[in-house]
């Protein structure tokens, strides 16, 4: 009788089972965040650019999320230099970041390593020591590049993590300064332009100084930041071979060189 009186109960106007509502997104764990992992969702992805690379360098990018790296072949393909991730914020570093630094090295290739930058967790000081204690630091070598910000969209939370954009500019600041502090080199920026607008007003102030690594998955590189002319790298697909994440550096072999030697 009780089951047919909720068989019935059902089958009135306005007494049926709702559905489940739709469930969040998942917050990615602290740590797993890697370069451009919002440019798709946030700029979208285009075609692949041309494939003349006159006066351009293959490159790549990788960190914990590619795991133990094949460098040889990625050698055999004609990968020149890369960049791994190093650390993030104040509290995560890389399990990987040797297999993947020092591997690159032994093929031969040119390479550096990037931090994710955290702002809503810890000062830009902070963060910069963090990185370089844990792998970010350079040595004239000509063999090791400069290392580098990655500021992006915030794969936790507020994409802007809560600042605004003077405290945000002031921020990066705190990072650089403190990182050519201890190094005594510039470091790069990473990001991309629709984020740099939102975030930081479109700063001009660290063109003349920093490189810039503009973030974009298409055909060319687009609109830059206020402050920069041109491009130092462009990581232009997600979808390359071995790795996924492929960049161009904008010049040949012998502008890397320049660029790890300062």
């Amino acid at each position: 009788m009780l089951a047919a009186a909720l068989a019935l109960l059902l089958t009135l106007p306005g007494t049926a089972a709702t559905a489940p509502a739709d469930p969040s997104p998942e917050i990615p764990a602290r740590g797993s965040a890697h370069m451009g992992m919002g440019v798709v969702a946030h700029d979208g992805q285009g075609g692949r650019p041309p494939s003349d690379r006159a006066a351009q360098t293959e490159g790549v990018d990788v960190s914990s999320h590619q795991r133990a790296v094949d460098w040889p072949a990625l050698w055999d393909s004609d990968v020149r230099f890369s960049y791994n991730k190093a650390t993030e914020g104040t509290s995560y570093r890389n399990p990987y970041y040797t297999q993947q630094y020092d591997g690159a090295h032994g093929v031969g290739m040119i390479r550096g390593a990037y931090h994710f930058a955290t702002p809503d967790d810890s000062s830009g000081a902070r963060q910069a020591d963090y990185f370089v204690d844990g792998g970010g630091g350079w040595s004239r070598d000509g063999r090791t590049l400069p290392g580098v910000l990655d500021i992006e969209w915030n794969p936790y939370g507020a994409r802007c993590y809560g600042k605004s954009r003077t405290q945000m500019v002031d921020w990066i600041r705190d990072f650089l300064t403190t990182y050519r502090a201890r190094t005594g080199r510039e470091a790069l920026i990473y990001t991309a332009t629709s984020w740099w607008k939102e975030c930081t007003g479109d700063y001009p102030g660290f063109g003349a100084t920093n490189p810039l690594w503009i973030a974009r998955y298409n055909t060319t590189v687009g609109e830059l930041p206020a402050g920069w002319d041109v491009q130092t790298i462009w990581p232009y697909t997600s979808t390359g071979p071995i790795v996924g994440d492929h960049d161009r550096f904008n010049g040949s072999l012998e502008r890397v060189v320049a660029l790890a030697d300062g």
